[in-house]
């Protein structure tokens, strides 16, 4: 009878035996590291919770409750493998933990990048939800929120953009409604001959009557520009800085600025050019004592009418 199944049997059963004798001496430090890492669990919710109290609940609060969390998670589960498996050395987890570490960095580095801008971003506030914002790439609207991967605003338009939090990090952003007031401007041209005195006192009445102009700052009017076709004044002045108030400002701003300097006598020119048509069939046409627009200088010659001109191809022709 052959005996190899056996033997083959037997050494299979003595596998067996020795993994659950392997099990069995494991088991109490798995059991031990299974509750260590259950402690470390409790202990990271509570730390989250006190850094949100802390914090009021802001958004930095909410990226550094979860920074917490997760840093304390980590260090649990390496005490609770050092307890589950003791033959592991702490520092060869470590090291692996460390490779590792670089090539997720590698992997992710995008994403953290925005999570780390996100948080600067949450702790220096330079822009808040609510606020309005223009980015450098050329979008413009409301704050709705404020993550650690992206921020997100709504659109004038009705339009919901998402932009990495390292681009807003990186790059400019202007704050609309940073401050409690700001300034708006119209250039207005009225014509040469007005008297300038009076155009900007009638402008500057017409601007402080508005709704919504605010008194302090005063509004002003300054000259600007000697145009082509009329003399530049610039109305500056003040108002509420959302893009609602902007908005209504200047509809109600221009309205006025144009009813009053109509009202008064006022010229407000618009671009005009003129054109000299010469006709060389007529006979003064080239005659630079009576007809001198148009012509290049000379020493006194006269261009020939174009009739003579013909004339004379015609004789040569002929």
């Amino acid at each position: 009878m052959d005996d190899a199944p056996l033997a083959g049997l037997s050494t299979t059963t003595r596998a067996l035996n020795n993994f659950g004798q392997d099990v069995l001496t494991l088991l109490p430090g798995i059991v031990v590291g299974l509750l260590a890492f259950g402690l470390f669990y409790f202990v990271s919710g509570v730390a989250k919770r006190a850094v949100l109290r802390a914090t009021r609940g802001s958004g930095f609060g909410q990226a550094v409750s979860r920074l917490a969390r997760l840093g304390i998670l980590l260090g649990g589960l390496l005490v609770s493998m050092a307890v589950a498996f003791p033959t592991v050395n702490g520092s060869s987890i470590l090291s692996a933990l460390g490779v590792s570490g670089v090539a997720i960095g590698f992997a992710f580095r995008d994403i953290l990048q925005n999570y780390f801008a996100g948080i600067l971003l949450l702790w220096r506030e330079p822009f808040r939800v609510g606020d309005q914002i223009v980015t450098s790439g050329g979008f413009e609207g409301t704050v709705e929120g404020i993550e650690t991967r992206a921020t997100f605003i709504r659109t004038y338009d009705g339009r919901r953009v998402v932009i990495p939090n390292s681009s807003l990090f990186i790059d400019s952003v202007t704050v609309n409604t940073a401050f409690d007031k700001r300034r708006l401007e119209a250039d207005i041209g009225v014509g040469y001959s007005d008297d300038l005195e009076a155009a900007r006192r009638v402008i500057l009445e017409a601007v402080r009557k508005v709704e919504g102009v605010l008194a302090d700052p005063a509004p002003d009017v300054l000259v600007v520009e000697l145009a082509d076709f009329s003399v530049v004044l610039r109305a500056r002045y003040w108002t509420l800085p959302s893009r609602a108030d902007v908005m209504v400002a200047q509809d109600r701003v221009l309205t006025a600025v144009k009813a009053a300097l109509t009202a008064n006598g006022i010229d407000l020119p618009f671009p005009t050019q003129q054109v000299l048509l010469h006709d060389q069939t007529e006979e003064a046409d080239g005659d630079r004592r009576r007809q001198r627009e148009g012509w290049p200088a000379g020493r006194g010659e006269v261009p020939r009418p174009r009739r003579a001109g013909a004339d004379t191809s015609r004789a040569g022709a002929d």
